[in-house]
C-alpha cells in the first residue's frame, strides 16, 4: 500500500460528487480513509468540508479533524457544526487530541464547547489546557491503565478489562501506590505467565523511564525514541502519575520540531504558515532579508576597498562569485549537520570541539580539492599561474572558515542562550562572503600587482 497524497483527480471527484449531491457523497467517501480525507480537505473549501464533515459519523468525523492539518483550521471547522454533532465527535476523540484542537479556540469558545461535554469529559479537557502545548504535559492522554501495586494477579487482569472499555488501544500498564504515586511499569505478558498468587508488586519494573509534566516536548521525542518505547508516563513533581505520551504523538512532534528547524536555517519564521498567504509570507520573510541586506553591505564594502585591485585585474570579478558560492553553499551543509547534531544531542564540550575540528578538517580538504580544480581552470583559460595559485589559496581558506564557522557558530550561540536555527545562516553567509572577498582580492593585491 503507497501512501496517499492530495491529486487533483480524487479532489475533482470530491468536488463532483458534492455538485450532484447527498448521495453521490455517500457512495464516494467509504473509497477514502479519514486521513486521506483530512489531506483532500487541503483542496476544498470551509464549505466543503462542513457538508463531508456533516455526512461522516462522529468515530470517523474526529478521526478526519484529528488528522488534519494545522494550517488548515480544524478548530474553526469544528466551531462551525451543530452542538450535538460536535459533541460527539470531541468524546469520540482522545483527550489530548480534543485538547489540540479546543486550544486554537479563544477562551469563550473553549467554554462554550466545553460546556456541552459531561463532566469527566471536560474536566480531564480543562487540565490539559493548563499545560504548555510544547510540553510533556500539553501532549499527553490522561487516559491511562493504571492499577495498584498490591493487587494479585486476577484482580489485575480485572481492573485492566474494566479500564480498558473506555480505550482504543493501549501499550502500557502504569503501576501506582495508594496515593497514585508511580512505581513502575508492569507488561500484559508478565502478568498472563504469572503464578495464579503473584503480586503486581513483584512484577514492576520500577526503573522505567518517565518525564515530568513540564519536560520539553522535543526531550519527550528524544527518550521515547533512545529506548524504543511505544508510550512514556508522565508524573508532576510529586511522582503522581498524570497521563502517557504515545508514539504516534512523537512522530507529530518530531515532523513539526524539523520544519522549524528547516524553517528557521532558511530564514523564514516558524509563525509561517506552509499553507498561507503571500501577505503572510511577506511579513514572516521580509525582516530577516533586510538583516540579510544589512549584512551584504559589510561584504560589499571590502569589494569596495579593493576596487583598484579589480580595475587592474577584472578578471578577478569572474572568480568572486565562485569563491563566495562555494563558501555559502560549504557553510549550509556545516551548519545543517550541526543544527541537526545539536538538535538530537545536548553536546558536551568534549563533542563541541570535536564537532568543529571535524568540519575544520571536512573544510581544509573540500576547499584544497576544489581549489585545485579552480586553479587548473585558471591556468588552462586564463594561462596564469599566480592567477591560478591566488584562487586556489582564496577556496581553500574561505571552506575552512565556511566548515569552523557552520559548525562553530550554531554551537556558540547554543551555549548563549540563543535558538542556533534562527541566526546562524545570516552570521555564517556574512562570513563566507566577507573572507572569500578579502582573501581573494588580499591575495591579488599582494601577488598579482
Amino acid at each position: 500500500m503507497q501512501s496517499f497524497e492530495l491529486d487533483k483527480k480524487d479532489v475533482q471527484k470530491i468536488k463532483a460528487a458534492l455538485a450532484e449531491g447527498t448521495g453521490a457523497l455517500e457512495n464516494l467517501l467509504p473509497d477514502y480513509h479519514p486521513s486521506e480525507i483530512a489531506i483532500l480537505f487541503e483542496g476544498l473549501t470551509k464549505e466543503e468540508r462542513e457538508t463531508i464533515i456533516n455526512l461522516l459519523d462522529s468515530s470517523q468525523a474526529s478521526e478526519v479533524l484529528s488528522e488534519m492539518a494545522e494550517e488548515t483550521h480544524p478548530e474553526e471547522l469544528l466551531l462551525t457544526l451543530d452542538p450535538e454533532k460536535r459533541t460527539g465527535i470531541v468524546e469520540e476523540l482522545d483527550y489530548d487530541d480534543a485538547t489540540d484542537l479546543i486550544a486554537q479556540l479563544d477562551e469563550a469558545e473553549q467554554n462554550e464547547i466545553l460546556d456541552e461535554l459531561n463532566e469527566e469529559d471536560a474536566s480531564h479537557i480543562r487540565s490539559l489546557l493548563n499545560y504548555p502545548e510544547d510540553t510533556a504535559g500539553g501532549l499527553m492522554n490522561t487516559r491511562v491503565i493504571k492499577i495498584p501495586e498490591l493487587l494479585i494477579k486476577k484482580d489485575a487482569i480485572d481492573e485492566i478489562i474494566r479500564q480498558s472499555e473506555d480505550m482504543e488501544e493501549f501499550y502500557t500498564v502504569y503501576v501506582v501506590d495508594q496515593k497514585d504515586i508511580f512505581q513502575g511499569i508492569v507488561s500484559l505478558k508478565d502478568i498472563i505467565k504469572s503464578r495464579p498468587e503473584a503480586r503486581i508488586a513483584d512484577l514492576v519494573v520500577k526503573d522505567a523511564v518517565f518525564v515530568q509534566h513540564d519536560t520539553d516536548q522535543e526531550e519527550v521525542a528524544r527518550l521515547i525514541s533512545q529506548y524504543n518505547l511505544s508510550s512514556i508516563p508522565v508524573v508532576d513533581q510529586h511522582m503522581k502519575l498524570l497521563g502517557r505520551v504515545t508514539f504516534d504523538d512523537v512522530i507529530d512532534v518530531l515532523e513539526e520540531e524539523n520544519t522549524e528547524d528547516i524553517l528557521k536555517i532558511s530564514g523564514v519564521s516558524e509563525d509561517e504558515e506552509l499553507s498561507g498567504n503571500w501577505k503572510e509570507a511577506v511579513k514572516s520573510r521580509l525582516p530577516w532579508l533586510v538583516i540579510n541586506l544589512g549584512t551584504a553591505f559589510l561584504a560589499s564594502s571590502v569589494v569596495r576597498y579593493f576596487e583598484p585591485t579589480i580595475a587592474r585585474i577584472a578578471v578577478l570579478s569572474a572568480y568572486m562569485t565562485i569563491i563566495a558560492g562555494m563558501g555559502g553553499n560549504a557553510a549550509t551543509q556545516a551548519l545543517a549537520v550541526t543544527v541537526r547534531r545539536i538538535s538530537l544531542y545536548d553536546l558536551t564540550d568534549n563533542q563541541a570541539y570535536r564537532t568543529v575540528l571535524k568540519e575544520f578538517t571536512v573544510g581544509l580538504i573540500n576547499g584544497a580539492v576544489t581549489g585545485l580544480i579552480v586553479f587548473l581552470f585558471a591556468l588552462f583559460f586564463d594561462a596564469n599561474t599566480m592567477l591560478g595559485l591566488v584562487i586556489f589559496l582564496a577556496m581553500t581558506g574561505n571552506l575552512l572558515i565556511a566548515g569552523v564557522t557552520g559548525a562553530g557558530i550554531p554551537l556558540v550561540l547554543k551555549r548563549v542562550g540563543i535558538d542556533p536555527a534562527i541566526a546562524s545562516s545570516i552570521i555564517i553567509t556574512t562570513f563566507t562572503d566577507v573572507f572569500g572577498f578579502l582573501f581573494l582580492l588580499g591575495l591579488a593585491s599582494q601577488l598579482l600587482l
